[in-house]
């Protein structure tokens, strides 16, 4: 190869590098969210269950808004009264934009959570907090669409039987599209960036 022809194919090269350097640099990276990215997942679609005001809800109702889902119960000792207190917090987190979150309880147990007792427990955490009272028989449908896991555990008392269930949360965009799975003990901190980062890619 003579002089020529090595310049010409430096700057050849140099070109096409400088090119590929420009076209990186102005393409965005996709968001690292903390939580688990489940985009695109063909489960957890929707819901149609009654909240404790009797009113029928689908996520269609929360339009708009960032949705989060936990399967729970009132009596649990440990992870519901934790993850809504977090909830409650990244609410408080969000600033301005902490109207445009949604929490919606559902319990596996219909049972002994009426929609009075549920009532006053969101009482406890947020007033815009919402809990969905399901049939048993609606329960088991919509636990097998989220992939949830309950089951009964008998007590001493056959009204002090407590539930095992799965801990983690849901969480839709504000067009009602499932984005991620949150499992439990993440942290508020985490929860509120992820929640930032899905309503910066909405607006």
């Amino acid at each position: 190869m003579n002089k020529r022809v090595a310049l010409k194919f430096i700057a050849a090269c140099g070109g096409t590098i400088c090119a590929s350097a420009l076209f990186v640099a102005c393409s965005e990276a996709p968001p690292k969210f903390a939580a688990v990215d489940v985009t695109g997942a063909k489960y957890a679609q929707d819901f149609a269950l009654t909240d404790f005001n009797g009113k029928p809800r689908t996520l269609a109702d929360f339009k708009g808004k960032l949705v989060v889902v936990f399967f729970g119960y009132t009596q649990c000792p440990d992870v519901c009264p934790t993850t809504m207190a977090e909830l409650a917090e990244v609410k408080k987190q969000l600033g301005a934009d902490g109207d445009k979150l949604q929490a919606v309880f559902v319990t596996v147990d219909p049972q002994r959570d009426t929609p009075e007792v549920l009532k006053a427990y969101m009482g406890n955490f947020d007033p815009s907090f919402l809990a969905l009272v399901p049939t048993s028989a609606q329960l088991e449908g919509v636990a097998k669409d989220f992939k949830v896991y309950y089951k009964k555990v008998d007590g001493k008392t056959p009204t002090s039987y407590t539930m095992d269930h799965s801990a983690g949360s849901y969480i839709f965009d504000t067009k009602g599209q499932l984005r991620l799975y949150a499992r439990y003990g993440g942290g508020a901190p985490a929860l509120v960036g992820d929640l930032k980062l899905l309503l910066k890619q909405g607006a």
